[in-house]
């Protein structure tokens, strides 16, 4: 009765606390995301993202994050926003349009465990967002929370996939969600059909080296490959068209979350204003914002980038 006791509390704090959903997994160790990760890296699809190769160990056994870990708790929240950037805007993936999440959903996790320790007593645990050797999706599977899709991204079914996932590990027993069964991307390529650098290889498998949120953010080169010149489609800053081409997210409704409303620059700033945007006010502006991950200098090889392609074209 305690343990039911703890987990509608828990569910109940998440909701309180602004995510959308909470699912409940018992803690063990991977053995089938840990032959598929390794297959993953061992084709090279991570490309310059060294540090998917650090810390293997981590990602599959959460005992190892958190010693002597029953439960991990996987939370969702919704990003969709209702605006739009102008036409003459570059494009910017739609979850950097308001506050970083990192810095917003941190400090919610770390109140998520505070008022868990208030309630239940003391509790170790651990919260990750997107920057830990964590498997959240899959983690999300098994949590009962949806499926991951065909252009890697968790789809859930009654809400799409524009959603942030944390999750958090701790040593308290818990009731278990049962995992998500089935895969309903059914024949639908979509995904794979849009992707304009090929990066989705086969469902579900994302070749990172090819994706353009990968070579608009994650690459750190002076130059991004000649390959791409004419196939990045206007993408200043990550990409969304394999989220805005999937049918699941006609069920997509706007978020709740005052942190996320865009910036109006983003929104509203042409290329031309983006190019004349000196370092300084870059930091000011956008040092709340997720567009800090490529800095300045990146942001500005991304512009000049288009512009090439847009000269040859």
């Amino acid at each position: 009765m305690q343990t039911q006791k703890n987990t509608a509390f828990i569910k109940q704090l998440s909701a309180r606390l602004g995510f959308d959903y909470c699912g409940v997994a018992r803690a063990e160790f991977m053995e089938e995301d840990a032959r598929r990760l390794e297959n993953w890296l061992n084709k090279g699809y991570q490309g310059g993202m060294a540090y998917m190769e650090r810390n293997f160990d981590l990602r599959t056994n959460p005992g190892k994050l958190v010693p002597g870990a029953q439960s991990v708790i996987t939370l969702m929240m919704n990003y969709f926003p209702e605006e739009k950037q102008l036409p003459t805007a570059p494009k910017i993936a739609r979850y950097a349009w308001g506050n970083d999440y990192h810095e917003i959903i941190r400090e919610k996790m770390n109140q998520f465990l505070a008022e868990i320790r208030i309630e239940i007593g003391e509790v170790n645990g651990r919260g990750f967002v997107d920057s830990a050797p964590v498997l959240e999706r899959s983690w999300a599977i098994r949590s009962g929370l949806g499926w991951v899709g065909k252009n890697g991204n968790l789809i859930n079914k009654q809400s799409g996939s524009y959603f942030f996932i944390a999750t958090l590990i701790v040593d308290l027993e818990l009731t278990y969600d049962d995992p998500f069964a089935g895969d309903y991307c059914g024949t639908c390529t979509k995904c794979l059909d849009a992707c304009p650098t090929d990066a989705i290889v086969s469902p579900t498998v994302i070749d990172g080296s090819k994706c353009i949120s990968y070579l608009t953010i994650e690459l750190k080169d002076e130059l991004i490959d000649p390959e791409f010149k004419d196939k990045m489609q206007g993408w200043m800053f990550g990409c969304d068209i394999c989220q805005e081409v999937c049918p699941w997210n006609r069920f997509a409704s706007p978020h709740q979350q005052d942190a996320f409303q865009p910036l109006p620059e983003i929104l509203e700033f042409s290329t031309a204003e983006w190019k004349l945007m000196d370092e300084e006010t870059f930091r000011k502006l956008l040092k709340h914002s997720p567009l800090k991950r490529s800095k300045w200098k990146g942001i500005q090889r991304n512009l000049q980038y288009l512009a090439e392609t847009e000269s040859n074209s």
